[in-house]
């Protein structure tokens, strides 16, 4: 198993180069509401020499697949080929509230958004006779798509992200990697199930796969002050939208914790943040994080291999620190890491 690292904007040429230089396998920039992910990784392509590069994850409402693949080809080739390009469509409140775009049918558009963007990687004229991203959109153009980024490479890694059966199973059929989040060892082991049926339906073996769960990371002599550093990171993941149409609630209701999202999302709707971090049970933090003394958080991470984690992504933005701190977690999980004995 390997280590990826989670950046966060402040300080991200730091911390990715203080990773890189403890054999970090890769560096995820997220997107949302604070930074947007090709601006940071263009940015950290320029600060590092070795480790990879990813989107955790560029978030499909928010580009047409022409401008994903455009975007992922100048990473690619800006950082001499260390870039691979995590997809997801993001909670729908997020779709249609931030980006004003639709998200009905995420199966059906991540499928198409795909494999458009690997057309267009391959390096020809690239037109599309589909239900969501018609090329050309007014059935003629005397322009299509056609990608003329040097050095361009057609097996560009792409990961998803993804939290349903049938969104896990599509991951494994047309996609290098999974990206998750909020995933316990059990969690992970049923995704990887639901991955290797997705591979067996495109006659493909699992062999190769990434599978990438990125979880929150506090280190502390005693895990409760260490869960107590991640509780404002889920009441913001948890507080996203609708409660319905929450991904993240959704996942803590499959974990059996219904009722402290339900108390969660009531405190909110009322003002009480602290509440409603308070609210936040500490098994769930603990069911899903890596948190407490190195030597516990090693163990976790046995956990994880053995579920089929090739990936370990360390969420350094997730703690109430600064970037000092985040470079200590780091660290901290490195070391981690070397006393689970299952670096690889």
């Amino acid at each position: 198993m390997k280590l990826g690292v989670n950046l966060v904007y402040q300080g991200a040429g730091e911390l990715a180069r203080e990773a890189e230089r403890l054999g970090y396998a890769i560096a995820l920039a997220p997107e949302g509401y604070k930074s947007d992910a090709p601006s940071v990784l263009g940015y950290v392509a320029g600060q590092t020499e070795r480790i990879a590069l990813a989107s955790g994850v560029m978030q499909i409402p928010g580009r047409t697949p022409a401008m994903a693949a455009l975007t992922a080809a100048t990473l690619d080739s800006l950082s001499g080929g260390r870039f691979r390009l995590g997809l997801g469509v993001s909670n729908p409140d997020v779709a249609n509230g931030w980006y004003g775009a639709a998200s009905d049918h995420p199966l059906g558009r991540t499928r198409e958004y795909v494999g458009i963007v690997r057309a267009a990687l391959r390096g020809g004229p690239v037109s599309h006779d589909g239900t969501y991203y018609p090329l050309p959109a007014t059935g003629s153009s005397p322009a299509p798509l056609h990608l003329f980024t040097e050095p361009l490479r057609a097996d560009l890694p792409i990961y998803l992200a993804a939290v349903g059966p049938r969104n896990l199973r599509l991951a494994g059929e047309i996609a290098d990697g999974w990206i998750g989040v909020f995933a316990s060892p059990a969690a992970v082991k049923s995704a990887v199930d639901e991955i290797r049926a997705g591979r067996a339906r495109a006659g493909r073996e699992l062999d190769g796969f990434d599978v990438l769960p990125c979880l929150a990371t506090s280190v502390a002599g005693d895990p409760r002050p260490a869960a107590d550093a991640l509780r404002a990171h889920f009441v913001y993941l948890l507080g996203i939208g609708d409660r319905e149409r929450n991904f993240y609630c959704a996942m803590a209701d499959r974990l059996g914790f219904t009722e402290a999202v339900t108390e969660l999302r009531d405190r909110l709707a009322g003002g009480d943040r602290a509440g409603a971090a308070a609210a936040v049970p500490f098994d769930f933090i603990d069911a899903t994080s890596l948190i407490g003394p190195v030597d516990r958080i090693a163990g976790r991470m046995r956990e994880y291999a053995d579920a089929g984690v090739t990936t370990l992504g360390i969420m350094v933005s997730a703690a109430a620190t600064d970037l000092d701190g985040r470079l200590a977690i780091v660290r901290q999980a490195a070391e981690a890491l070397e006393r689970s004995g299952t670096a690889g």
